[in-house]
């Protein structure tokens, strides 16, 4: 994943909303209706990529990822931190993305969602090895 065109300050605080909507939407259309995000913890890089860490009603947590990529969702517990979530997802998506090449009766349309994910994944990857993003 590479930074495209700089935002304006009003375009990224939009965008910042939108994701943030896109992944409580994703958990409530998982029957999780999301209490409260710890923006502290949350990290994104506009337009690319959000991690939220999202608490819903029930006090279960979450790591929520959306942007230019698929929306997904783990267990808080899975990763200590936003920078170890994205890690996950990333090896995460690599294992899906080989199970449904190795599927010999995946569709068109699942072999071209499994190239996508590589895809992603790998530029997940690249972030997380970008230490000054996490300094």
């Amino acid at each position: 994943m590479e930074l495209k065109t700089e935002l304006t300050e009003q375009e990224r605080e939009a965008w910042v909303r939108e994701q943030y909507q896109t992944a409580t939407k994703f958990l409530a259309n998982k029957g999780l209706v999301t209490d409260s995000v710890t923006v502290e913890a949350s990290r994104y890089i506009a337009p690319l990529v959000a991690i939220w860490k999202l608490k819903t009603i029930d006090g279960s947590w979450y790591w929520v990822i959306c942007g230019d990529l698929p929306t997904d969702s783990i267990d808080l517990n899975m990763a200590e931190n936003a920078k170890e979530a994205i890690r996950h997802f990333s090896m995460k998506w690599q294992l899906q993305a080989e199970n449904i090449l190795k599927n010999e009766e995946a569709t068109a349309e699942q072999s071209s969602y499994a190239k996508l994910l590589v895809g992603r994944a790998e530029g997940l990857y690249q972030l997380v090895n970008q230490e000054q993003l996490w300094a």
